[in-house]
């Protein structure tokens, strides 16, 4: 939930030229630098409670005319404002809206760095009926207020945006919002905490992630790193053992937000009261959400929004971008690479220029035309922009079914009819989880460098030799198969267990003898994935124990795509029921509550999958109408 940059998290937030008018304690306006022509000032901005919120304005100093305000509110530190560098060097977030002229605003959210009050993890909405009473929501509308109101040379529009966690508190910012945002813009977004972004995936807990973000913003003011002694936190996290030691050992009742995660096991009104799906309704601003392929934290979050607003999208306000980005990575650099995946062409810079700037142009300025695609998505595999009129574009693909078949193989022909219940298993044993990564694994935003970044585009072939990972894959395609929208896993599983996960990979495997590059030959490349807490197949509100030995058919939606896999390159499928330490271990045996799970409770299972007529495993891929 965190934006980030190759060094520091970037926080997407802005600054314009400003006089302001009977502000609250000013630390004096001063020129930022000669080459980026700012005016920096700071102020402590009252929210009707009376709390400050302290927010850092910069202005042009060169100014024609009157200019919009671009508005970022964040929780990891505003300081003096970005460095210059996000502002004149190529490829830095800032450089394009700065040539295009706006007045920048960015602010430390309640109880966070500069600013005054109590932080709350993702405040909830506040209770209309009482008076004073204020969330999100609240804080963005009284800052929009006065900086309308205090800011010389603005024209009385306002623009919000933000990645992760200032992507959430810009769709906060668009409920209710003041009559001066005109456009916002949520990248990155989390939409729902349980069901598919930061700290849960299907209910399954996102155990690193979790830890360590809930320490880092819950021990200070100011974000704080937790102190491993350790350098391979899978080694680290498997010592840990059991979830119930977390408290016991280090946290003791202090960190919110993990006796949120320990009280709150399953999908009740803790977690629905939070997510975007029950909070947002028609669209009443236009609205940009954008997400990335690879995105480690938030993919499912900028999506479901998008998914939530179409709805009742009436006046076409609503629109979607994804491309081959990791969190945030559309903010920063060319994009040209993400690891060792070359896209053929300046990715980043292109969203910038041509999407992102033009689009704020014309609602803020309007300067240009109104002609943005509903949807628009860069096709990996091909290398493509393809714009859509509907999203996902299901007048244009047709769904086809891909088989698991024996012998690892996996056909677009279903199982013979006949054929008797034929399968694969393996032993998962949570004493030897399969890592999610290369070990060693860094802590998550390590300052030395971590591989948390691009993990998702890590070769595969580091875990298709263990025996607790399946996997099956297609014959070199004899030609491209375009796959465009939602995909979905069918498995057929059992377990001699009580409870098991199920991680679901689509992996493009390239070709042995790879001419572009030969060092990528036969590369592994993850292109969706995802996990499914078997206890909640039927429901995410009330867990069910799966029965030892009796199939069960679980659905795994491994979410949105845009890619080719191109004519030579093959299809594979990855089943695993571990994927350390980025999820927690599953038990294994059921128990209420896998928080308070002892030692003993963590016991090997052989688990099965099927793929036979009646059981037929598959992955469901939208492809492309000829």
């Amino acid at each position: 939930m965190k934006p980030e940059s190759n060094a520091r998290p970037i926080i997407l937030s802005f600054c314009l030229c400003l006089v302001v008018m009977g502000a609250s304690p000013l630390r004096g306006q001063t020129p930022i630098d000669s080459t980026v022509n700012f005016t920096r000032t700071t102020v402590m901005i009252p929210m009707r409670d009376g709390v400050k919120l302290h927010t850092v304005i910069l202005v042009p100093a060169k100014q024609a005319e009157p200019l919009p305000i671009l508005m970022v509110r964040t929780p990891y530190g505003v300081h003096d404002g970005p460095s210059l560098r996000y502002f004149n060097t190529p490829g830095g977030p800032y450089k394009e809206l700065a040539a295009e002229g706006y007045i920048f605003a960015f602010q430390d959210i309640r109880g966070r760095y500069g600013s005054e009050g109590t932080f709350v993890m993702q405040r909830p909405l506040r209770d209309t009926s009482v008076a004073q009473s204020i969330d999100e929501s609240t804080d963005a509308y009284d800052t929009v207020d006065w900086l309308v109101k205090n800011v010389a040379q603005n024209n009385g529009r306002v623009g919000v945006l933000g990645v992760s966690y200032p992507g959430w508190l810009t769709v906060m910012a668009s409920i209710h919002p003041h009559p001066a945002v005109k456009a916002v813009s949520e990248q990155a977004t989390p939409a729902d905490m349980f069901l598919g972004d930061d700290f849960h995936h299907n209910g399954a807990f996102r155990l690193s992630y979790g830890f360590e973000y809930s320490f880092e913003l819950e021990t200070s003011k100011v974000d704080t790193s937790f102190p491993f002694d350790t350098y391979d936190t899978y080694e680290w996290y498997l010592k840990l053992g059991p979830l119930s030691n977390v408290d016991e050992k280090y946290f003791h009742g202090t960190r919110p937000t993990w006796e949120n995660f320990v009280h709150h096991p399953n999908y009740d009104e803790f977690w629905k009261s939070q997510a975007l799906a029950f909070q947002l309704d028609k669209p009443v601003v236009p609205t940009m959400n954008v997400a990335g392929w690879w995105d480690q934290e938030d993919f499912y979050g900028p999506v479901k929004t998008y998914e939530t607003l179409e709805k009742k999208d009436t006046d076409h306000l609503n629109y979607l971008v994804a491309g081959p980005w990791n969190h945030g990575g559309w903010g920063y650099g060319d994009g040209t690479k993400l690891g060792k995946i070359d896209f053929g062409s300046a990715t980043s810079t292109y969203y910038r220029e041509n999407i992102q700037a033009p689009w704020f142009a014309y609602f803020l300025k309007d300067k240009g035309k109104n002609n943005f695609a509903e949807a628009t998505t860069f096709r990996t595999g091909s290398n493509t922009w393809e714009t859509y009129d509907q999203w996902p574009p299901r007048n244009r693909t047709t769904d086809k079914n891909l088989y698991f078949r024996a012998k690892g193989q996996l056909s677009f022909d279903p199982p013979p009819s006949g054929m008797k219940d034929d399968f694969d298993r393996y032993l998962s044993d949570p004493a030897n989880p399969v890592p999610y990564r290369p070990r060693p694994v860094e802590p998550t935003y390590y300052f030395r460098g971590s591989g948390w970044r691009t993990w998702l585009l890590e070769d595969q072939r580091f875990v298709d030799h263990r025996p607790d990972v399946l996997s099956w894959e297609t014959e070199p395609l004899q030609e491209d198969v375009i796959v465009t929208g939602d995909i979905i896993t069918k498995l057929y599983v059992s377990t001699t267990g009580t409870d098991a996960d199920w991680v679901v990979k689509l992996i493009d495997v390239y070709p042995e003898e790879y001419d572009k590059d030969p060092k990528m030959g036969g590369y592994e490349l993850i292109v969706a994935d995802e996990v499914f807490r078997g206890r909640f197949r039927n429901g995410f509100e009330t867990p069910e124990p799966m029965v030892p030995g009796k199939p069960a058919e679980i659905s795994v939606d491994i979410h949105h795509n845009d890619h080719a896999f191109l004519k030579g390159h093959r299809i594979m499928v990855q089943v695993q029921s571990t994927w350390f330490p980025v999820i927690d271990r599953n038990p294994q045996t059921f128990v209420p509550n896998i928080f308070n799970a002892k030692e003993s409770d963590y016991r090997p299972a052989t688990h099965t999958v099927y793929r036979s007529p009646r059981y037929p495993s598959r992955i469901i891929l939208p492809v492309a109408k000829q």
